[in-house]
């Protein structure tokens, strides 16, 4: 499935699917649904009616420390606590810009593998983005968590640890603006989301069941992010849950999308967008199309012309993304004049397009980079 290099990452345009082995997180309550809840306390001796407690506990306070549960007996506490709610994320770094309403959170997990999340706040909004595998299998050489390679797939709770922690920020009023919840999480983080499908479709289900099932965000709030792995965009089109799918194109040919995103020497562009466009017809939700402009490699007129013919006329939206370099990188962004340019052409052919705010670059905003800086 991949080929790794002599000093450990992948091999230029190797792809790697499968996760490589490595001891599992423990089991978190945020890993089961409700039934597997009751299931698990009747399993240690309660009453099933303590996993309802745990739940609100957990997803609707915030609170992920049983013993501060008083509503629980003591010994039941400490029982529940050891079984249930493990540390599975450890805070190594937090770096914050934009007055402290963008934070960027290092984390490191039991076995030592290192993911990062942010948490923006807007006037509007309060947004996560969340990683779903330490490293990337993809390799994207324009990436610095593709560079790395994959170290292993996260669990369910893992990622919906992640939210839990920005929104208790929030709840605490540690971020600027007062008191606020996370209103909506993108999984744009380090991973390619698809590739650990289960473990992601869970994280997705806890965050947008209603309490004391979940945290309660509205599915539109919620963004999964593919560079295309096509059979799996229809596995998710089939789930019943209208999040928005995000599609990492970054290039509208073959020729060039082969070097920038190698997925796409598995499943060509025209695959990728049929794929995108049955995924909106049965979501009836719109398609967004992620692209990375990169200086001189795919931010041409005639790119941005071919890429309108291919996508206007659909429910569908551009997110042109200016580059964030990684260090030593060749890879930097396109010229603002380069950039309006695509934005005009993208335009005439009807397409909705905007530009993302460039938040975090001053606090190495592109996903891996803190990592691979640690």
């Amino acid at each position: 499935m991949s080929t790794t290099s002599q000093t450990g990452t992948p091999a230029p345009g190797q792809l790697t699917f499968v996760a490589p082995r490595r001891a599992k997180p423990a089991r978190h309550l945020a890993d089961l649904t409700m039934a597997e809840r009751r299931a698990a306390v009747a399993e240690l001796g309660e009453k099933p009616f303590r996993a309802d407690q745990l739940s609100r506990h957990y997803f609707d306070r915030l609170n992920g420390d049983p013993a501060t549960m008083t509503d629980l007996p003591a010994a039941a506490r400490e029982k529940l606590g050891s079984a249930l709610f493990p540390q599975l994320l450890t805070p190594v770094r937090e770096i914050t810009c934009d007055g402290g309403t963008t934070r960027k959170t290092l984390w490191r997990l039991f076995d030592g593998a290192l993911v990062e999340s942010v948490l923006m706040r807007y006037s509007d909004r309060t947004t996560m983005c969340v990683s779903s595998q330490a490293g990337c299998g993809m390799n994207c050489p324009f990436c610095a968590t593709g560079q790395a390679g994959l170290t292993r797939n996260m669990s369910t709770a893992e990622i919906v640890e992640q939210v839990v922690a920005g929104a208790r920020e929030l709840a605490g009023g540690e971020v600027p603006g007062g008191p606020g919840r996370v209103s909506n999480v993108v999984f744009m983080g380090m991973g390619e989301p698809l590739a650990n499908y289960k473990a992601v479709i869970g994280a997705v289900r806890r965050l947008v069941e209603p309490a004391p099932e979940g945290l309660g965000i509205s599915a539109r709030g919620v963004t999964v992010s593919t560079v295309g792995l096509v059979p799996a965009i229809g596995k998710l089109a089939a789930e019943g849950l209208p999040v928005t799918l995000a599609v990492s194109l970054h290039a509208p040919d073959d020729e060039l999308r082969d070097t920038l995103v190698p997925i796409n020497t598995r499943w060509k562009v025209a695959e990728v967008l049929d794929a995108a466009w049955d995924y909106a017809a049965r979501t009836k939700r719109r398609v967004s199309i992620e692209y990375a402009l990169i200086k001189d490699i795919n931010d041409q007129e005639w790119r941005a012309d071919l890429l309108g013919k291919l996508i206007r006329n659909k429910l569908v939206h551009v997110n042109l993304i200016p580059l964030n370099p990684t260090p030593g990188s060749k890879w930097t962004a396109s010229r603002p004049e380069d950039e309006r340019a695509f934005v005009r052409r993208l335009e005439y052919h009807g397409v909705p397009v905007t530009v993302r705010d460039t938040r975090g670059r001053e606090i190495d905003g592109a996903c891996g980079q803190l990592a691979a800086a640690e």
